[in-house]
């Protein structure tokens, strides 16, 4: 035992020697109140696993990828605004309706007038005029389109859609059903609502774009066509705000760019372009459970559409989307107990040894004031 003792590094002193100071206990508390602290930040982050990144090629194989988009348009109705979407390979899906819906808004408030219903998007309204009371009596001309299931055309929409089978070009003052037809009520909301518009698509997983536009879509000898008749294009204020916008699920810790993301339509009719560099992303869980999602970057430019100034394009909210070669990886990963055991050495270790160097320096600092004001006072 005595041999042992020689050994000891923490030598004892009497307490008959040992002198206590008000500076000493206030340095002992706040270090105290200090370690207490760091211990529980350290606990904290021993509890939440690590996240390590890898990056690596993309060799998976995704049949489909999923779009969740949340979009408000303040100044232009739901019953006119169509969602397309397309992709390189030549597929087109027109006037989406499936997982899509649409809110009215109020035009002053922005508050939703009824409660959201699925509808089609793109869906025109049917018109309701004083010429459909003398359908049964007349027989309008289709003007060259009629088809075996409709032979008569008494209205102007009837006219407009037959025209869309055949895929001509319609041009409303040729037609005489045309002339002087009131606007529908449906066709009275475009201007004086706004238009929620959310939901989800599945488009195949390359490389593609999709748009909401005024208009009712069609495609017309393979090109992309909306009409907008009977309004201009420079009638519609396509000012949105893109209240989400994501490709799959989200990824814990991280935030989509486009959440928030407003467009202002300052100089009449716009187009609004986002240009967007997807990155797959798998996040494989401490539990072993994992899930595949994505994530984006985004650039945006936006021109003034107007046939006089020779700008081509039409309005409208387009978003244009690229899948980068590689896949980013995150993994979570428990940390080691050693590793904390080490950190809260460190911290007690750490802490003590400061306290016990500014306990030193302010006691000797005391002692030396009180010992020149002791000489003073006997000189």
């Amino acid at each position: 035992m005595e041999a042992i003792k020689k050994f000891d590094a923490y030598p004892k002193t009497l307490e008959d020697f040992r002198i206590k100071t008000l500076g000493g206990g206030t340095i002992t508390v706040l270090a105290s109140l200090a370690m207490i602290f760091l211990f529980a930040s350290e606990i904290q982050d021993y509890l939440t696993p690590g996240v390590d990144e890898q990056l690596f090629v993309d060799t998976t194989r995704g049949s489909k990828l999923k779009i969740n988009l949340d979009v408000v348009f303040p100044k232009i109705g739901c019953d006119f605004l169509s969602l397309d979407a397309q992709d390189v390979s030549g597929e087109q899906q027109i006037a989406i309706e499936h997982n899509v819906y649409k809110r009215r808004l109020d035009l002053e408030t922005g508050k939703p007038i009824d409660d959201p219903v699925k509808h089609t998007v793109g869906e025109t309204a049917k018109v309701v005029n004083n010429t459909e009371l003398d359908a049964v009596q007349t027989c309008g001309s289709c003007y060259g389109a009629e088809t075996e299931d409709r032979k008569c055309c008494n209205t102007c929409e009837e006219v407009k859609q037959q025209y869309i089978k055949k895929s001509w070009k319609f041009v409303a003052t040729t037609v005489e059903q045309c002339r002087g037809e009131l606007l529908s009520e449906d066709q009275q909301r475009v201007l004086s609502e706004g238009c929620q518009i959310y939901g989800y698509l599945e488009v195949n997983r390359v490389g593609g774009s999709f748009h909401i536009a005024p208009g009712k879509s069609f495609s017309l000898n393979h090109i992309h066509v909306h009409d907008v008749q009977p309004f201009a294009t420079t009638d519609f204020n396509i000012t949105h705000t893109v209240r989400h916008l994501s490709f799959g699920r989200n990824v814990p810790g991280k935030t989509d760019p486009m959440d928030g993301v407003v467009g202002v339509a300052e100089k009449g009719s716009e187009m609004f372009q986002y240009y967007i560099k997807i990155v797959p992303t798998t996040f494989a869980r401490v539990d072993g459970s994992t899930f595949v999602t994505n994530q984006f970057s985004v650039t945006r430019h936006s021109k003034v559409v107007s046939a006089m100034m020779g700008e081509g394009g039409m309005p409208g909210v387009f978003f244009s989307y690229e899948l980068a070669p590689v896949m980013v990886k995150y993994q979570e990963k428990e940390k080691s107990f050693g590793h904390f055991a080490s950190g809260l050495c460190a911290i007690i270790g750490g802490v003590f040894t400061v306290a016990g160097m500014l306990d030193k320096m302010i006691y000797n600092s005391a002692k030396i004031i009180q010992q020149k004001t002791e000489l003073g006072k006997t000189g």
